[in-house]
């Protein structure tokens, strides 16, 4: 045989991220800011239900939905935070991470020749699932005069007969942007208008720095036409647990169990004992985190401004993405140029996208004093651009 791989497989890029992840691996004394993992531990109460169910035996398969007890807690968890009300036993499905749950939900959803708008920049995944779940990605390029958000009229100026499901990144990975409430109105007249269906990614619904994030799926005519992806990795620093969910309308979680079942069984059991105890007595936690998460976001802030460097301010997630258009090089050109120079690893724009070019992101899940070190590096390396240039 000799074309043994799939075409559709072979034309997708791999992840812009772990290129440099993998290179600042192997440089000695080189500092990361490019992956976005927290770097608290897991809470010690969270590892200890984890260990305990170990300890217990408790490693056998749970339902392909999840153990009861979680969606439960998930349940509870929603409808304390963001105000939304979801049937554990009907509308909630505990998945490998939210990454699975924007797979099988795309698979569940898409039909051949079916649309799916993907704001961009955003998270490297979205693309690639729709293309393997047989959709035409249609990409929005955001700007950053609008704070990377996603306006009513960008929307409505892609969506035709053809499109199925809006993608809703946010707050958003890399740029750090957030939407407000008038922003998730506008857009959902938009979709109510046009029958169309929402995936709402809020893995960093926990991590907003300025108001308190709010769900699309809780305006008014949203829940059914949603399906909302959430997780454990960012709020609760548990990444390798691999444990995220999805919330819709039953007879799409219906599907995309059916597929989850086939392709996982179901979530690792240890992960779901351990997410018990962190949706219910977490909450502590996770406001410890968010503060660390905004004083650091604040030294970066103010250093960008301190060193003339043009970024608009984020207030969600743990990124920044500081525009780097002045000093004529690609964000690849950049991002390889700071890390062979200065040792400091950041991911070039144009990974989450075309419209990310000119930007890199700097990830701010990291330690301050490792910040401060980084940002040194940084403010000597745009000096000597600056002091180049003709």
């Amino acid at each position: 045989m000799t074309k043994p791989l799939s075409k559709m497989v072979e034309e997708i890029k791999p992840s812009g991220i772990r290129k440099f992840f993998d290179l600042v691996s192997e440089m000695k004394d080189a500092i990361s800011l490019g992956v976005g993992e927290p770097d608290f531990d897991t809470p010690w109460h969270i590892r200890d239900e984890g260990i305990f169910a170990l300890e217990k035996g408790k490693t056998f398969y749970t339902s392909n939905a999840g153990l009861k007890e979680l969606r439960e807690e998930i349940s509870n968890y929603l409808n304390r935070r963001l105000e939304l009300n979801y049937n554990p036993n009907k509308e909630i499905l505990v998945t490998v991470g939210g990454s699975e749950a924007i797979d099988v939900g795309l698979r569940a959803l898409i039909n051949p020749e079916d649309e799916v708008i993907i704001p961009q920049p955003s998270y490297v995944s979205y693309e690639p699932c729709a293309i393997l779940a047989g959709a035409k990605p249609v990409i929005i390029n955001l700007k950053a005069e609008n704070e990377f958000r996603l306006t009513a009229d960008e929307l409505k100026n892609v969506i035709t007969d053809k499109t199925k499901i809006l993608i809703l990144p946010y707050p958003n990975n890399p740029t750090g942007a957030v939407m407000e409430r008038s922003n998730l109105e506008e857009i959902a007249n938009i979709i109510i208008e046009n029958d169309i269906y929402v995936m709402s990614d809020e893995i960093y619904a926990e991590l907003t720095y300025k108001d308190k994030h709010v769900s699309i799926a809780s305006l008014e005519g949203m829940k059914e036409r949603t399906i909302l992806i959430n997780g454990f990795s960012k709020a609760y620093a548990m990444t390798g647990w691999r444990l995220g969910y999805a919330c819709a309308p039953e007879n799409i979680i219906k599907q995309m169990t059916k597929i989850h079942q086939f392709a996982i069984m179901c979530a690792p059991t240890t992960s779901q004992y351990a997410a018990i105890e962190a949706l219910k007595k977490g909450d502590d936690d996770v406001k410890e985190m968010r503060t660390a998460y905004n004083q650091r976001r604040r030294f970066l802030m103010n250093a960008f401004k301190e060193m003339g460097l043009d970024c608009f301010e984020p207030f969600g997630a743990f990124y920044v993405f500081p525009c780097i258009k002045e000093f004529g090089m690609t964000s690849e050109e950049f991002a390889t140029r700071f890390l062979e120079e200065e040792k400091v690893a950041v991911v070039p724009g144009n990974a989450f996208g075309n419209s990310g070019e000119g930007f890199v992101r700097i990830s701010y899940a990291y330690s301050l004093d490792n910040l401060k070190t980084a940002i040194g590096r940084l403010k000597n390396f745009v000096n000597r651009l600056r002091e180049l240039k003709p």
